[in-house]
């Protein structure tokens, strides 16, 4: 079979079936459209059939040598493993040469989180006088930073939020995740009051949608904008070299585990479907258990 027909069969995979999200389906064509033009200008082969772990090696040799870092190799034999996987199962191929290539070791990196005190200023407004202002963008950004640090969602929940899925009695909001998997978050009663304050000035400004958080022409927010705000708010209140929606999602994970918060309950509320994506969090209470300790009169 060819190989580019192939790769087009499985993104469509991805896509429909499997229904991951936007970038995790363009790192997937990234990877394999590279793959694909590397040994087809190097080998000559254009049938998937031919390909072996030889020419994986070598394309990966080649990416490391170009300056890639573990990291990002491991990313890419995993994209393969996911694409070979299904061609095994549509039986267009036989043998998996992935089974023949180790991925290189990745040093665990702890998730990035904001310190608690900073979040508590930042809504607070004990920063400077460029705080949320009271404009329907004002709001809405407010809303925004408030909702991934209130609930844990991911940048593409919040997109997607619409506005029958808030409970404003029962105070919880429905979530669509991953793979279409609904789940319940509670709402504290600053997002639900927050939520109430946004749509009125929704309402005054003569905005009709279903999706909750609208851009100041009326349409549905999208993922640069969405970077661009978090970024400037988190900026006011931390120096992490990251600081995105998804810091704010290990914020939550973490701030909730350093109250006491049960391990099995955060990877619900986060919608993971391992416990050992969770157990990531626990290396950092554990150190801020160990600054705790430090302050011990016999240490």
């Amino acid at each position: 079979m060819i190989l580019s027909s192939s790769i087009v069969q499985y993104l469509q995979y991805v896509e429909f079936e499997k229904k991951q999200a936007k970038h995790t389906l363009i790192n997937y064509k990234v990877d394999l459209t590279q793959f694909e033009n590397y040994i087809s200008q190097i080998y000559q082969i254009t049938q998937i059939e031919q390909v072996t772990h030889y020419h994986i090696k070598s394309w990966l040799v080649h990416q490391i040598n170009e300056g890639l870092k573990n990291r990002s190799v491991a990313r890419k034999i995993s994209t393969l493993k996911s694409f070979y996987n299904f061609l095994l199962r549509e039986q267009l191929v036989t043998i998996n040469p992935l089974n023949k290539v180790q991925a290189p070791k990745v040093e665990k990196r702890l998730p990035e989180f904001v310190e608690q005190n900073a979040m508590e200023n930042l809504f607070d407004g004990n920063i400077d006088d460029e705080h949320f202002e009271n404009t329907f963008e004002g709001l809405r950004d407010k809303l925004m930073v408030n909702l991934f640090y209130a609930t844990g969602i991911r940048l593409s929940e919040l997109q997607n939020i619409e506005n029958p899925s808030i409970d404003f009695y029962k105070k919880q909001i429905k979530v669509l995740g991953k793979r279409n998997k609904e789940r319940i978050i509670p709402l504290t009663n600053e997002v639900i009051e927050l939520i109430k304050q946004y749509n009125n000035q929704k309402t005054a400004n003569g905005f009709i949608s279903n999706y909750l958080l609208l851009t100041n022409k009326g349409e549905p927010l999208y993922a640069k904008l969405i970077y661009i705000t978090v970024k400037k708010y988190l900026s006011k209140v931390t120096t992490l070299s990251k600081r995105s929606p998804h810091v704010l999602r290990h914020t939550y994970a973490t701030h909730l585990l350093n109250q006491g918060a049960d391990l099995n309950a955060i990877k619900e509320l986060l919608g993971h479907s391992s416990l050992a994506a969770t157990q990531v969090y626990t290396h950092n209470s554990i150190q801020q258990l160990k600054e705790v300790y430090k302050k011990h009169p016999r240490k």
